[in-house]
């Protein structure tokens, strides 16, 4: 089913195969192109994405490159680093809207983390791929993007990053076509893209002028049914206030039609249209800066409800949310939430068409009627005030919710202890387990597990620098802060697996740009406080000039064939059960 009003369409081009683990840098061995008939993910394993930053000292001249690019003054800053990693991202420090785009490689993996194979996904950086050609890159190092996530029916995963070549500065921060602030700092304009990429490593890409002046972070297609539309979150706006009607309708929760054609033959997509809408005065409390309620980030589907989380940024709530499809009632507020709280109708469906707005009141009170809730028993405390920091989600099922808290990302660090001690005493950064309470008919916290990711302690990563880094004061080895994107399964023997995305603190000039890990826990599906000796095991750890960003299940994962649990039953592949 097509979004009314929309012109947008997808394309399916060739794939490329990555045969092997590069030696030193990062995993990028000139890489092997294969027919895209001979390609095949394996249903029941773990897809991992990762930004792969190319290295060149020569794509930053420190003391002369001006950041942004063709900036106005007085929005100039000299370089101060060149593009050797990590001491480029020191460039964070005088650009804050600092970053290179950088290639994407998703690897196949085993649920124990051995790495299958990898695919690339098309970029300017390989032979053949020039202007008019399908290309997609992330920003490295915005550490939001390039979460995974299946498609409803499970075909497919989807993604989203920036129609732009490898190389290219502030892109995270720059306009999209359609929607120019002339505040924002980055002049520059790329349309945003979301990919998709099928069991034969198969790449459709959509392009969208929604999230200008900021980064889109995942994405789902609802591929249910005929209805081909995307579901993705992101936050938009990097100028002053007030902001563009664009940027205030492309921010948050947006809604497109899935594409059929090449990007280059794809016409303009248009305004963007959003598909859920929030606002901190439906919970009685004084309105911020608006469009920035909705700075979402994590993203799922459960029984037909979207949920998103917001965790960062100085407006709006830090909690998880639910798209409220039932209506509105007498007063145009949510049927479930007409106080801002709420859970979801019995009766809820996945919407196939944007949000009705009205554009006359965008300046004054954003994207209304509002029709999101705060789901009952989560913070609702605003953000400057927020000690939570939720990212990615997970429902083990209808009771059962397992969010992904990625910390407060203070680096304070003690030489004393060797710690970053902000870091090592969160008690909610990690993954948190919740409960719903049928008697109270609320969601509540039952516990946070920490126990072998090391919050706070430094580790070390192959080639990485040691010792201080000059521009900050502050050791340039990394500690885990948190969790962000995670996925799991429900296993026969009563315990859930959750694979989860690491955080960190460091002294990089850009924390989004370290080395980063992917870990996996088994929890007790029935526990409802924490169990003991549960704790998280390193699977994957990012080499030099690499991060680790998304995790799901590979496409057709759950359709009765997985690789490594066809019958639900433990194998010799499923590591996870033994």
């Amino acid at each position: 089913m097509a979004v009314k009003g929309l012109r947008v369409f997808a394309v399916i081009p060739r794939t490329v195969f990555v045969a092997g683990l590069l030696a030193s840098t990062a995993l990028a061995s000139v890489p092997a192109r294969a027919d895209q008939d001979d390609f095949h993910f394996r249903p029941g394993h773990l897809l991992l994405s990762r930004a792969v930053y190319d290295n060149k000292a020569s794509n930053i001249t420190a003391g002369v490159t001006q950041l942004p690019p063709n900036c106005v003054a007085p929005n100039c800053a000299t370089a101060t680093a060149d593009g050797i990693y990590p001491m480029v991202f020191s460039n964070d420090l005088v650009d804050a809207s600092f970053g290179i785009t950088a290639k994407i490689v998703l690897d196949e993996l085993r649920l124990n983390g051995h790495r299958i194979h990898s695919l690339e996904v098309p970029n300017s950086g390989q032979h053949g791929v020039t202007a008019n050609r399908d290309q997609m890159v992330t920003s490295f190092s915005s550490k939001s993007e390039i979460g995974l996530n299946l498609s409803i029916d499970r075909h497919s995963v989807s993604f989203m990053g920036y129609l732009a070549p490898v190389d290219a500065i502030d892109v995270s921060n720059s306009n999209t076509p359609d929607v120019v602030d002339s505040t924002n700092p980055v002049t520059s304009a790329y349309s945003r893209v979301i990919a998709t990429v099928d069991e034969h490593g198969r790449f459709r890409f959509t392009k969208t002028n929604a999230y200008s002046g900021n980064n889109g972070r995942a994405a789902i297609l609802n591929d249910r049914a005929g209805a081909n539309v995307f579901y993705t979150t992101g936050n938009a706006g990097n100028g002053g206030n007030p902001q563009p009607n664009g940027v205030i309708i492309g921010a948050g929760a947006q809604i497109m039609t899935s594409a059929k054609t090449p990007l280059v033959d794809q016409p303009d997509p248009g305004l963007p249209t959003p598909v859920g809408s929030f606002n901190v005065t439906q919970l009685s409390l004084k309105a911020d800066k608006v469009g920035k309620d909705t700075n979402f980030r994590g993203l799922t589907v459960f029984n037909d409800v979207i949920y998103v989380t917001k965790g960062s940024g100085g407006n709006g709530i830090n909690t998880v949310y639910f798209i409220d499809t039932s209506g509105f009632d007498a007063n145009g507020k949510p049927l479930a939430c007409p106080n801002g709280v709420g859970l979801p109708s019995p009766s809820a469906k996945l919407p196939t068409t944007p949000i009705y707005y009205d554009a006359t009141k965008l300046q004054t009170l954003g994207v209304t009627p509002y029709n999101m809730c705060v789901l009952k028993g989560f913070p609702t405390n605003l953000a400057k005030t927020a000690t939570s920091f939720p990212f990615g989600i997970w429902f083990a099922d209808a009771k059962t919710l397992y969010v992904a808290d990625e910390g407060d990302g203070t680096n304070t660090y003690s030489a004393v202890t060797n710690t970053y001690t902000v870091a090592a005493a969160q008690t909610g950064a990690g993954l948190q387990k919740w409960v719903f309470d049928d008697a109270a008919k609320t969601w509540k916290l039952s516990y946070t597990l920490q126990a072998g990711l090391g919050l706070g302690v430094p580790y070390t990563v192959r080639d990485y620098p040691t010792g201080n880094n000059a521009a900050t004061g502050l050791p340039w080895s990394p500690a885990t802060d948190g969790l962000r994107n995670i996925t799991g399964r429900v296993n026969t023997d009563g315990t859930a697996s959750i694979w989860a995305i690491t955080s960190t603190v460091s002294g990089g000039g850009d924390q989004g740009a370290d080395p980063n890990k992917l870990v996996m826990i088994k929890d007790k599906l029935a526990a409802t406080a924490l169990p003991a000796n549960e704790t998280f095991s390193t699977v994957r750890t990012a080499r030099f000039a690499e991060a680790l960003r998304g995790v799901s299940f590979t496409p057709e994962t759950g359709l009765g064939r997985d690789a490594d649990d066809r019958d639900g039953a433990c194998d010799r592949d499923d590591d996870d059960c033994r």
